[in-house]
C-alpha cells in the first residue's frame, strides 16, 4: 500500500528563505460576484493560466490550497532563468505578476463543485472549505497531483531531500555519490541507468518488482549492481541518508535513494463536475485527459500541468497553463460574440 506525501508548505518556505507573498484570505465580493474564470491551483500551471487571462482583461480568481507538490524541495532546477531558485520564491513572483494585472490569488480549497447552463449562460459554483461560494463562467483545473510512496519506514521523511525520483530535477545534486534505486515500478531499470551516469556507484534493489527480461544484463553492462529482496527501512545518520536496511538484515549503503512514486491527479471536491482521472499511458498513475489547449470532457473546464501530465516539469507545466489560459479566453470571446449576434437578431425580429 502506498502513502501520500504530506508536506508542510510553510515550513518548506521558511527553510528555503522565500519571501512572504502568500495567497490572501478569500474576500466577501467573491461570494457574490461572477468571475470570468476561476483557476483551481496556485502552482506554475495555474498562475501562468491566470497571468494569460488577466493580461486579456479577464476577471480571474486563483484558488490556492497551499499544497505545492515541490514543497519539500529547497530549490528548483531545470527551469531556464530560474535554476536554483527556492520554489516558494517562484510562486511569490508569479502571484505578484497575476495581481499586477488585476487578477486575484486567494487561499481556498474546493469542497464541492457544480455546473449549470451552457454557452455564455454557463455558471460554475465552487464551494470552499470556509463556506464561501465562488461563481465563474469557466474553470481551469491546475490542482496538480499527489505523490504516493511505498510504505517503507523512513522513506517519506527523506522525500525531496535525499529521497528522489527525477534525474532532471535532482540528479546533479547527487552526482558522484552512492545512489540506491528502490524499485517500485517496472521502469526502475530506466531510472537506474539514468542515475548511474551521475553517481559514483548505483545499486538497484528489486523490492519485489519483477524486472523485464534482459534488464539484469543491461544493468550489469552499465555498472549497476543488482540486489534482490524487499527493503525493510530507510535509515539515516545525523539527519542524512545512510542506506537501505533489507528484510533479513542485509544492508545497502547509500547517500541518496531513488524511488518512483505513484502519481494521482488531485481531484478531491470536483466530483460534481464529472471529471475523473484515467490511467496515464506511462503507467505512472492517473491524470485528467485533455485535448488541445487543455480542453476536457466537461464543457467550460480546462486543465493544465501535472493534473494532466505526471511527467511535466515546471517549464512544461507553466507552458501548458499559458496555452490553457489562451484557450479559455478564445472560447469565452466566441461565446460572447455568438450571444451578441443572437441578441441582435432578437432585437431585429
Amino acid at each position: 500500500m502506498n502513502q501520500p506525501i504530506e508536506t508542510n508548505a510553510a515550513a518548506a518556505s521558511a527553510r528555503a528563505g522565500a519571501p512572504a507573498s502568500a495567497p490572501s484570505a478569500p474576500s466577501a465580493p467573491f461570494a457574490q460576484n461572477v468571475s470570468d474564470v476561476v483557476v483551481i491551483g496556485g502552482g506554475a500551471a495555474g498562475l501562468n493560466a491566470a497571468l494569460q487571462l488577466a493580461r486579456q482583461a479577464r476577471s480571474v480568481l486563483v484558488l490556492d490550497a497551499g499544497e505545492p507538490r515541490n514543497a519539500p524541495a529547497s530549490h528548483l532546477h531545470g527551469l531556464l532563468g530560474h535554476d536554483g531558485l527556492p520554489p516558494a520564491e517562484l510562486l511569490a513572483k508569479g502571484r505578484a505578476e497575476v495581481r499586477s494585472y488585476g487578477g486575484a490569488v486567494v487561499e481556498g480549497r474546493v469542497l464541492r463543485a457544480a455546473a449549470e447552463g451552457e454557452g455564455a449562460q454557463r455558471r460554475f459554483t465552487l464551494t470552499l472549505a470556509d463556506g464561501t461560494e465562488v461563481l465563474a463562467r469557466a474553470v481551469v483545473l491546475a490542482s496538480g497531483l499527489v505523490d504516493r510512496l511505498p510504505e517503507i519506514p523512513g522513506l517519506a521523511e527523506r522525500w525531496g531531500r535525499d529521497a528522489l525520483h527525477c534525474p532532471y530535477c535532482h540528479g546533479w545534486e547527487v552526482r558522484d555519490r552512492r545512489i540506491a534505486i528502490l524499485a517500485s515500478h517496472p521502469n526502475a531499470t530506466h531510472q537506474a541507468l539514468l542515475f548511474a551516469r551521475l553517481g559514483s556507484s548505483a545499486v538497484l534493489v528489486t523490492h519485489g518488482v519483477d524486472l523485464a527480461a534482459g534488464d539484469a544484463a543491461l544493468l550489469e553492462a552499465a555498472g549497476v549492481e543488482l540486489v534482490e529482496g524487499p527493503v525493510a527501512a530507510v535509515e539515516t545518520h545525523d539527519d542524512a541518508l545512510a542506506g537501505l536496511r533489507l528484510e533479513g538484515g542485509g544492508w545497502v549503503p547509500a547517500d541518496a535513494v531513488v524511488v518512483q512514486t505513484r502519481m494521482e491527479a488531485r481531484l478531491g471536491g470536483l466530483e460534481g463536475l464529472g471529471l475523473v482521472g484515467a490511467e496515464h499511458p506511462s503507467g505512472m498513475g492517473t491524470a485528467v485527459e485533455v485535448g488541445f489547449a487543455g480542453t476536457t470532457q466537461v464543457p467550460g473546464v480546462w486543465a493544465a500541468g501535472n493534473v494532466t501530465d505526471p511527467a511535466a516539469q515546471l517549464g512544461a507545466a507553466a507552458a501548458a497553463g499559458a496555452l490553457a489560459g489562451a484557450g479559455v479566453n478564445a472560447a469565452l470571446t466566441m461565446e460572447d460574440a455568438h450571444a451578441a449576434l443572437a441578441a441582435a437578431g432578437d432585437r431585429r425580429a
